[in-house]
């Protein structure tokens, strides 16, 4: 007998992300002294985010391949370069506005910088190559090469040092970036390694999303549902109207910026490792992990749509099939 769990977490928008995600969230809520009961290997999954996630970035890496196409440094670079300045951009005035501390109370109450740089940072790779695979073509899929340079905490450390909110000392920096180096040197080097570790990818998420939930109160998940709502909707009309724009300047139809315009899954894991780089940003961290995470199924929703009604308004037009001519 075989009972279809893949198949059931992946019908949930961002299912391998937030499925155990809640599932660590439930447990800690309501029988928080599970990891100290059974110890060992059981409780070091429930405390092993960090670990998981370097392993991931490696994995990651060497995904990369270095012999982009110019069209894809073209494409990826103007989409990675829109997607980051506009991070940067809000880092800028809501660092200038909230500092490194989530909001205390009110209706914004855990909204902080960090939430929205990370949010606003990282584009989800499966959905934006899936989208192009079926609304634009194979070298659109190609440009997430560059854009996997996203993901990780690195841009998003950078981002709030260029805001001038607390920086990071170098050697956090590079350590930050370097297992997705070290992944990126071992993949162009050796296509099997490349094709070992990558495979790998999709297998982490559900192990570091379940680690990292293990973190999170459900009691103040209510105070952050119609935050992370706003966030994922400000994510994708913040970013995809730049992207789309930008898009449209290099030659494209606009369909792949609006299928860029989204926030990936891992993104959720980036508050609690710049919390862990820089300890001046623990406050806004678990609040921040729960928008970030709202963010990424608001923007999994919504961002398919939006691509949908972009690749038939403004996407190239069907060619016609040609027909036999008619005997005479």
């Amino acid at each position: 007998m075989q009972i279809p769990i893949k198949r059931a977490i992946e019908r949930v928008p961002g299912g391998m992300m937030v499925v155990p995600l809640a599932l660590g969230a439930l447990i800690a809520t309501f029988f928080p002294d599970t990891p100290k009961f059974f110890g060992s290997f059981t409780g070091a999954l429930f405390s092993g985010a960090l670990t998981i996630l370097a392993v991931f970035y490696v994995c990651m890496g060497a995904s990369i391949d270095f012999k982009a196409t110019p069209y894809i440094l073209k494409k990826g670079g103007t989409l990675f370069g829109v997607k980051i300045g506009i991070a940067v951009l809000l880092g800028v005035v809501f660092g200038q506005i909230l500092g490194e501390a989530p909001v205390e109370a009110g209706i914004f109450a855990g909204l902080s910088t960090l939430a929205i740089v990370a949010a606003m940072n990282d584009t989800n790779g499966g959905l934006y190559m899936a989208l192009m695979g079926q609304y634009g073509e194979p070298r659109d899929v190609g440009a997430y090469t560059v854009m996997t340079l996203e993901s990780g905490p690195f841009l998003t450390m950078v981002t709030l040092g260029v805001a001038g909110l607390s920086a990071f000392p170098w050697p956090t920096l590079v350590g930050s970036i370097l297992p997705l180096l070290v992944g990126m040197i071992l993949g162009n080097l050796d296509r099997d390694m490349r094709d070992f570790l990558s495979r790998a990818i999709p297998v982490m998420i559900p192990f570091f999303a379940f680690a990292l939930g293990s973190g999170l109160d459900l009691g103040k998940v209510w105070q952050a549902g119609l935050l992370g709502l706003g966030l994922g909707v400000a994510v994708v009309v913040v970013t995809g109207i730049p992207l789309f724009l930008a898009d449209r300047a290099i030659g494209g139809s606009g369909v792949a910026g609006v299928a860029a315009a989204s926030t990936a899954g891992n993104a959720a894991a980036v508050p609690a490792i710049v919390a862990a780089a820089n300890p001046v940003y623990a406050p806004a961290a678990a609040h921040a992990t729960i928008l970030v995470a709202a963010a990424v199924i608001v923007t999994t929703v919504l961002v398919p749509l939006l691509t949908a009604w972009t690749a038939r308004r403004f996407g190239p037009s069907p060619q016609p099939v040609a027909r036999p001519a008619a005997a005479e």
